[in-house]
């Protein structure tokens, strides 16, 4: 036991060493994930201030649920809705699926598609900016260059450096500075702060998440409540919902 002792106290320096590795290797998803997002605020932050009022990381009550938004940017030429992932490795995916690959040599994981994700916000803030029926709104989706994108889409999908010249693409002007400005301050005006908050958003994700699971172990599809029948492919058999067409939801 002395021995032991002795050799925790010589070698103090590794242990706390195999700590702190322990604990960054726990939050590094978070990490890469801020700094992702700090990235892109800096390149928003280089926009001309006079047609681009930018908003980052907002949270907005819509209803009993709340949203969470990267980067809103209200401009003269549409309400810019940007989502930012910081994944590495192939991302491979297509507008309409339901979950896109990332892929590490051998490695696959699913990530729930980013541009379903931003259609989600979208919605909400149409719902929040009723009173706008004039605002267009302009889905962004971001990749830092960790990533090796192979999706197929209409949908903006585009490196960071690549983020303003896409949105400068965007150059008819649809917004009045006025209406703009009134756009601005009503968001500002109902964004969320606090940490309890931000955490019960989270939780309501990730019961949203379980929920989902739930019904699709009991076949019941997680879109639309239909059920989740048998069907045959062209690259052999999946599950889809029973109310295809007006649902497409596909089990991967």
């Amino acid at each position: 036991m002395e021995v032991i002792v002795e050799l925790l106290i010589r070698f103090w320096y590794l242990w706390v060493l195999v700590i702190a590795v322990g604990i960054l290797d726990l939050f590094m998803p978070r990490i890469k994930g801020f700094f992702g997002e700090k990235s892109v605020s800096f390149f928003l932050s280089r926009l001309d201030e006079t047609k681009y009022m930018v908003i980052n990381d907002i949270m907005l009550q819509v209803g009993s649920k709340t949203t969470q938004i990267d980067h809103v940017v209200v401009s003269n030429y549409g309400v810019f809705v940007i989502e930012t992932k910081n994944y590495k490795g192939w991302i491979i995916g297509n507008e309409f699926d339901e979950y896109w690959k990332q892929k590490i040599y051998k490695s696959k994981k699913s990530m729930y598609n980013p541009i379903r994700q931003n259609y989600g916000h979208i919605q909400a803030l149409k719902k929040i900016l009723g009173d706008f029926p004039e605002v267009n709104y302009i889905p962004i989706v971001v990749f830092t260059t960790n990533a090796d994108l192979k999706v197929k889409c209409k949908t903006d999908v585009v490196y960071t450096i690549k983020l303003l010249k896409t949105i400068k693409k965007y150059n008819k002007q649809t917004l009045r500075d006025s209406v703009k400005k009134q756009v601005y301050s009503k968001l500002i005006s109902l964004s969320i702060d606090g940490k309890e908050n931000r955490n019960a958003h989270i939780a309501q994700i990730q019961n949203r998440i379980i929920d989902n699971k739930n019904k699709i172990s009991n076949d019941i599809c997680p879109r639309c409540g239909g059920k989740l029948v048998l069907r045959k492919g062209k690259y052999g058999e999946f599950k889809g919902c029973s109310n295809y067409p007006k649902c497409r939801f596909i089990l991967k």
